[in-house]
Parts: C-alpha cells; sequence; structure tokens
C-alpha cells in the first residue's frame, strides 16, 4: 500500500505493494450490476501524480450506474511519484463546472473545463498556477474562492494560499490570503476544506495531532489560525455532515471524532474517538442527505459505515460494510441522485463502485482496473 505516510504505517503500507497489486493486474473488469436507470451522469476522477507529467483520468457515469473511461488530460504540472499522505487532492466546484487538481512535483495547481453532459472531451484545460508554497496536497472551493494546502518540506513552512476564481474558471491570487501552519517542522498536513456556510477553513495535521481553522472575511481572506488538539491521533481525511459537523478520521486510534464548528473557528468535541473496528481509517465520506458516514479501513481493505444523529453525534452503524481491494484510500459519493460510493483501491490499481441502499448498505456494483501505480486521489459527483 502506498498510502498514508506516518511512520507507524509504513511497514504495513509496504507489505501490501509487496503482494497485493501483481494478482490485482490480473482480474477481468466487474460488469455493472442492475441498477437504476437514473443512475446515469456524473464523472469520477483521480490522477496519475506521475514524476514524468501529472495527468486526470476519468471517467463518465453512464447509463445504469456503468464508468466509462473517458481520456487522460495532462495538468501541465508534475506529481511526485509517491504517495502524498492526504486527501482531496482534487476538488470540484458545486455546480460541477470546474475540476482543480495539485501538482506536487513542480507546486501548482491546474484548473479544468468539466464537459460531463456534453459530447467532446471530459476535460478541457483552463490554467497552470503557482501553489504559493511547495508540495501541494489538497485543494478546496466555495462559490468562487479557492484555497489550496502546501505542506511545505521542512525548510519552508506548510501555509494555505487563496485564490478568486473567475467564471472562465481563471485563478487569481487573493492579496493576504497566505496563512502558514502550526510549525516549520514537516506537520504532514492531510486535507484542507471549507465548512458549508464557506466562512472556516479546516486543516487536520497528521504529525501534531492538530486541527487548524481559519476565519474566511467576506473578501475571502483567510484570517490567521487557531489550533485545538485532535480529539484521537493522527487526524487525517474529514467530512462535513447535516448541520455543518465535522467528521474527522482518528487514523493511529482507529475511530472517527465529530465536531461543531463556530463562526470563529472554534470546535467542540460532540462525539471522540467512536472506534470502528479497523485498521488505519484515513478518509471519509457522507451521503448527500448527510445520514450515512463512510470511512476506508486503509489496513484492513474493509469499509465501515456510520451514522449521523441529533447535533452530530455519531454512532457506528457496521463495522464491515463492504470488503474491497487492497489498501481501500479515498473515497467519494456521485451519481445523478448520489446513489454511488466510488472507492480508489490504492494497492489494487483499481476503482470500485458500490450502491448506496436506502438503510445505508452497500452492494458492490462495478470495478475498473489498471490505474497507474502512482495514482492519486479521487473527485466524485
Amino acid at each position: 500500500m502506498r498510502r498514508p505516510s506516518p511512520l507507524w504505517l509504513i511497514p504495513v503500507a509496504a507489505a501490501l505493494l509487496l503482494l497485493i497489486p501483481a494478482a490485482a493486474s490480473a482480474q477481468t473488469p466487474i460488469a455493472p450490476a442492475s441498477v437504476p436507470s437514473h443512475g446515469a451522469g456524473g464523472a469520477v476522477f483521480t490522477m496519475s501524480n506521475a514524476v514524468t507529467g501529472n495527468s486526470v483520468i476519468g471517467y463518465r457515469i453512464g447509463s445504469g450506474g456503468a464508468l466509462i473511461p473517458s481520456g487522460t488530460f495532462s495538468t501541465h504540472g508534475l506529481g511526485t511519484g509517491s504517495s502524498l499522505a492526504d486527501s482531496g487532492a482534487l476538488a470540484l466546484t458545486a455546480n460541477h463546472q470546474f475540476l482543480l487538481v495539485v501538482n506536487a512535483g513542480s507546486q501548482s495547481l491546474t484548473v479544468f473545463r468539466v464537459n460531463a453532459g456534453a459530447p467532446g472531451p471530459l476535460l478541457t484545460y483552463v490554467q497552470e498556477t503557482h501553489s504559493r508554497g511547495v508540495v501541494p496536497v489538497s485543494v478546496t472551493v466555495h462559490g468562487s474562492i479557492v484555497y489550496v494546502l502546501n505542506a511545505g518540506n521542512g525548510v519552508r513552512k506548510g501555509n494555505i494560499a487563496g485564490y478568486q476564481m473567475a467564471s472562465t474558471g481563471w485563478l487569481t491570487p487573493i492579496v493576504g490570503s497566505l496563512q502558514f501552519l502550526s510549525s516549520r517542522a514537516l506537520t504532514g498536513p492531510a486535507q484542507i476544506s471549507f465548512n458549508p456556510a464557506g466562512n472556516v477553513l479546516v486543516v487536520t495535521e497528521k504529525n501534531t495531532n492538530l486541527l487548524d481553522t481559519f476565519v474566511v472575511n467576506s473578501a475571502g481572506v483567510a484570517q490567521a489560525p487557531s489550533w485545538t488538539t485532535s480529539n484521537g491521533t493522527t487526524p487525517y481525511g474529514f467530512a462535513w455532515g447535516k448541520g455543518g459537523v465535522l467528521i474527522v478520521s482518528d487514523a493511529a486510534t482507529g475511530a472517527l471524532s465529530s465536531y461543531t464548528v463556530s463562526a470563529a473557528g472554534a470546535l467542540t468535541v460532540v462525539s471522540g474517538s467512536v472506534v470502528d473496528g479497523g485498521i488505519a481509517p484515513c478518509w471519509v465520506a457522507v451521503t448527500h442527505g448527510g445520514t450515512w458516514v463512510y470511512t476506508t479501513n486503509a489496513h484492513g481493505s474493509t469499509i465501515s459505515t456510520y451514522t449521523v444523529g441529533t447535533g452530530g453525534s455519531l454512532t457506528l452503524l457496521t463495522s464491515v460494510a463492504a470488503t474491497t481491494g487492497a489498501a481501500d484510500t479515498d473515497m467519494g459519493v456521485g451519481g445523478s441522485h448520489g446513489q454511488y460510493l466510488f472507492v480508489y483501491d490504492a494497492g489494487a490499481g483499481e476503482i470500485q463502485q458500490f450502491g448506496i441502499g436506502s438503510t445505508g448498505g452497500l452492494t458492490l456494483l462495478s470495478a475498473v482496473y489498471n490505474l497507474p501505480a502512482t495514482a492519486e486521489g479521487l473527485a466524485t459527483f
């Protein structure tokens, strides 16, 4: 397995990489199961993260939910050829009109226009611009405001930086938006994301066990950060549940925690480290209604399901809701009605598609294989 990067994860990761990809490459793609006809629409994206040139690999979601390979598109930037230990390397605007992608090897950010429902190429290149830091690993967008998270390299401190997005997708740096993470040392930042209201940014720092919050003013300028110690160990990926509750994976603890987030960026624990019974839950996805939460157990190749209750409380529903290919990492909900969960299995070079049932259950529907060994991230709609 290529992910995650914290030292406590490396031995198992190396073993998975050695044992699994060869077997996975011999598999035959799973044919789509019978699903409702309204499954047509939407798209799924990952990126190659190749050191010789980063590219986005795209799939349209066709009739019956079939994943249709729809091209490989150069970002005009470079990858690193190794895991970014991140979440959110690719992000879509709310209207699904633009896709943003980090290029960690060339310190840049790329914008594409998305043409999911139209004939012709799925993506059209718009711009590559500097990330205003080093090793960009995650990106987020709310309305016309974009922020990128730069991990830093121990010499240059990690930071966040903001951009204004024009109606054409073109990005212009926001003056005064650059803010730094907690330390000049490698903090291991994993993800940046706006809260649903768009007035607070959250960043997870794996190596320091900190959650950073940045209040964003009406001009899109992030203010100086506040730092909160994570309830669990190794805060990694996160998502937003109903009512704007923040749901964070505690990778080393093997749990999820939920928090309320005030307009001033203050975090208050609602459910602290609810254990899922898996190994290294690192990525989080929430259904469109905000009721069901999924996390990938990257060292156990399983998915666990939680429910979100009143006030953002978490309850474990199923420890093993599904078994996946090797080293399931990033995930996202997609389809015209949010009826699919897509999971990227880094150790098997595949994307699996699960149908989401009315009670949050998962059914494997299809899979696509033979992704590059360096592939990274997932964005879906």
